[in-house]
């Protein structure tokens, strides 16, 4: 399972590590300068998965049907079902257990405040960060529409975000768990029970 603890603690050590590079790249070998702190503030707007650091604003399910379908249904599909190679964003509720899992926002994600980080950085594919916070709200609002897990008259802001528990809320592990463990002990000698069988086979060499 994808653990959002740790790659939060990576991200920060990766970002900590790029200033000190920067500092000494600065002083070993004379060039560049350090970043200011408009500059930092630009990129610092990483979204944790308690929503702590959600901007001011508000939209709506409504706005952000109507933005949905100028940015998005392209290539998501009209209601999330995916479309060629872009996944999709709805459904698959039920089937992480299964051979063929589907991961959408509704079945696999796990917070819905990191929706909006990833939306606002990443979205639309052709003009990411080019979206308001509010936009950006009420786009966020939709897709979990489109999952069930708001109604269509529903206001999305950071405290609607922080309060709406996901379906798979409990389908990750935090550092220092141990995963469930099987009740029944493996099988690791003679397991097979019948004889082998040939499914397929490569067609003899032509000569």
């Amino acid at each position: 399972m994808f653990n959002w603890a740790r790659w939060a603690v990576l991200g920060a050590l990766v970002l900590g590590a790029g200033a000190t590079f920067a500092e000494t790249a600065i002083k070993r070998f004379g060039f560049g300068r350090a970043a200011t702190a408009e500059e930092i503030a630009g990129w610092n707007i990483d979204i944790d998965a308690e929503g702590l650091f959600l901007p001011p604003g508000a939209g709506t399910v409504a706005q952000g049907e109507a933005i949905y379908e100028i940015q998005c249904a392209k290539c998501h599909g009209e209601f999330g079902e995916g479309s060629g190679l872009n996944p999709a964003l709805a459904g698959g509720k039920g089937s992480l257990a299964t051979p063929d899992p589907v991961k959408t926002v509704g079945s696999f994600w796990p917070y819905a405040p990191p929706l909006f980080d990833y939306v606002r950085r990443t979205m639309p594919f052709t003009a990411p960060l080019s979206l308001t916070a509010e936009e950006t709200y009420a786009l966020v609002g939709y897709v979990l529409h489109l999952n069930d897990l708001l109604p269509a008259e529903a206001k999305v802001d950071a405290a609607a975000l922080r309060a709406l528990r996901m379906p798979n809320r409990d389908g990750f592990v935090v550092e220092g768990d141990r995963r469930q463990e099987s009740a029944t002990k493996p099988c690791m000698v003679k397991c097979r029970k019948e004889p082998p069988r040939v499914i397929s086979a490569s067609p003899p060499p032509s000569r």
